[in-house]
């Protein structure tokens, strides 16, 4: 079969391009061109080594090619174990940049340690250079004399890079901070001391160490504003008066119920007692008769009996006419 030249040179060129794409698209030539003339030494078979660990070539050549250029020496077999670890290379040789321009001492290992734990270790670099502020939410806290007082403060802090691992974050020091103020303002014998010295407080909370065990140096505690709340103390004692008022109260109900069950209970008895009393002389004439049967009373006994008996009752009906005058004048 005879082919036209012309046919077979277009045939011949799509093979070498779709050859030269397949070459192109295995081996990052034009990476490593870049990576020669940025003065980074690494091979093509290094490369290729990287795309069959399934390593992105240029996830490591060119943070490399900026650390080179900013004067730091790193090889590639710790940015490919750092990535393949799942760490972010790009931040960390941006982390060693800012810090060797800052002056700070960071190792590469340091670096990717704090990375792999889980914080961002170029925004660790830049607060290690340009301290942050953080500001503590509204803090109520009452003195000695019962007054609330509520205080704002402005906590200025630098990371301490020898501290992100395994250092306390910011919630640490702001609850810390918090702690500070309620126990100065509480040790306070009146409000007025503290709106007189707000400064007590930042020497009273700087001197307790707050940024031990933290990934932060505080460097200055400042009070942004100081507020005079509701009387806790007239509050609390208005609580307890009501409180021992219905006490008071209670007690009293129990005293009258016990009163009222006590009188129920003496008019039960003289109830009873008028009872036994009806009962006894109802006996009487029973009595007297049985007397007069057996002999043991006589008549003239009887007689004298009933004539001490009416003399009583005239007697008796006499005083009450005598009250009763008594009465009307």
């Amino acid at each position: 079969m005879n082919i036209e030249p012309g046919l077979y040179l277009v045939l011949m060129a799509a093979i070498i391009i779709i050859v030269l794409s397949i070459l192109l698209s295995v081996v990052p030539v034009m990476l490593w061109i870049s990576a020669l003339a940025s003065g980074v030494r690494i091979s093509i078979i290094t490369l290729i080594a990287m795309r069959l660990r399934r390593v992105t070539p240029s996830r490591i050549v060119n943070p490399m090619i900026k650390a080179t250029k900013a004067g730091i020496d790193l090889s590639v077999n710790q940015l490919e174990s750092h990535f393949l670890a799942g760490g972010n290379v790009d931040r960390v040789v941006n982390a060693l940049i800012a810090a060797h321009r800052a002056k700070i001492h960071l190792e590469f290992e340091r670096a990717a340690a704090i990375d792999l734990a889980g914080r961002d270790v170029l925004l660790a670099v830049q607060m290690s250079v340009n301290p942050r502020v953080i500001e503590t939410p509204n803090v109520s806290a009452v003195a000695k004399n019962g007054i609330e007082v509520k205080v704002i403060a402005r906590v200025t802090v630098r990371a301490n890079i020898d501290r992100l691992v395994g250092g306390a974050g910011e919630e640490t020091i702001i609850a810390r901070v918090g702690e500070g103020i309620v126990t100065t303002v509480g040790s306070s014998d009146s409000h007025k001391d503290v709106l007189e010295n707000p400064d007590l407080i930042s020497r009273t909370v700087l001197g307790k160490g707050l940024d031990a065990g933290t990934a932060f140096e505080i460097l200055s505690i400042d009070i942004a504003d100081v507020d005079v709340g509701k009387n806790i103390g007239a509050h609390l004692q208005t609580e307890q008066a009501e409180a021992d008022k219905r006490i008071a109260q209670a007690k009293a109900e129990e005293r009258r119920a016990m009163a009222v069950a006590a009188e129920q209970e003496m008019k039960a008895k003289v109830v009873e007692m008028r009872a036994k009393v009806v009962e006894s002389e109802s006996q009487v004439p029973l009595a007297m008769a049985e007397a007069l049967r057996s002999g043991n009373l006589g008549v003239m006994d009887y007689m004298n009996l009933k004539n001490i008996d009416a003399d009583t009752q005239m007697r008796s009906s006499l005083g009450k006419v005598n009250d009763g005058k008594g009465d009307k004048e």
